[in-house]
């Protein structure tokens, strides 16, 4: 279960697709505009997902726990045969998708968790804090100080970033890594959504130049670009956040035949 819109469901996309398992695992796209009943399956014929027959993923959680209380998210994954909810650990899914699902990989599939993981694990709480989490921190600031705390750790790892990738290919050299997607999500939502909409505009992606080589490179690689959906990443961002777009205009740009130069 995933939107398109969302940044963490994405990473689970991606690697879906790079590790071949679209067989094995079956994919529900929400709508990528929640209402008050939360994520809806109006995408599909008749506003219900045709695998479990269910109209908002609500359901799928409350049939699991009747008792849930917590945020209904995406991603999960949902047992098809009882309609249970198995996890909706985001960021566990996507390790699990590359070491427990291994007999059902394609059989080129990328290796993307390395033998030695300490350096990819830096790499990813590093990421996590000041980038991936870090651009939630500027748009959703109720003070000043926040803010500014936030934009700045957010460009200083940007800044170490594009540094970073001055000469490899990928953060850990000359391979993909688990790491890659998960910057790349946020990257590919940067100047669509997070510039404008969250603050974050000290520049655009655009402007650091490694880093949109980087991502550039990741777009055009098989797996990613084709799991990009501008028109539901900037619908839910910007329709969905009332408190911070209460108008709800979605703005018409940028163009995205930028990411296939």
């Amino acid at each position: 279960m995933v939107s398109l819109a969302c940044p963490w469901a994405h990473r689970a996309v991606i690697v879906r697709k790079l590790l071949g398992l679209e067989d094995a695992i079956s994919l529900a796209i929400v709508d990528p505009i929640r209402d008050e009943q939360g994520w809806r399956f109006t995408l599909d014929p008749n506003g219900q997902d045709p695998v479990l027959g269910i109209s908002y993923l609500s359901e799928a959680y409350l049939g699991t726990d009747p008792e849930y209380q917590g945020r209904v998210t995406v991603p999960a994954i949902v047992d098809t045969v009882s309609g249970l909810v198995v996890t909706n650990d985001y960021p566990q899914i996507t390790l699990d998708l590359s070491t427990e699902w291994v007999d059902f990989h394609r059989p080129d599939a990328p290796r993307l968790i390395p033998a030695e993981r300490a350096e990819m694990d830096q790499l990813i709480a590093e990421i996590y804090t000041d980038v991936n989490n870090g651009v939630y921190k500027c748009g959703f600031a109720t003070s000043q100080e926040a803010y500014e705390e936030a934009y700045d750790a957010l460009f200083a790892r940007l800044d170490v970033l594009d540094k970073r990738l001055a000469d490899r290919d990928y953060l850990l050299g000359d391979s993909l890594s688990e790491v890659d997607i998960r910057l790349f999500t946020t990257l590919v939502r940067f100047d669509a959504v997070y510039h404008g909409h969250f603050k974050c505009n000290r520049n655009k992606l655009t402007e650091l130049p490694n880093l949109w080589a980087y991502a550039r490179r990741l777009y055009q690689t098989p797996g990613f670009g084709e799991t990009v959906d501008f028109d539901q990443i900037k619908r839910h961002y910007y329709v969905t956040h009332d408190t911070i777009n209460p108008t709800g205009i979605v703005p018409k740009g940028p163009d995205p035949r930028v990411w296939t130069d």
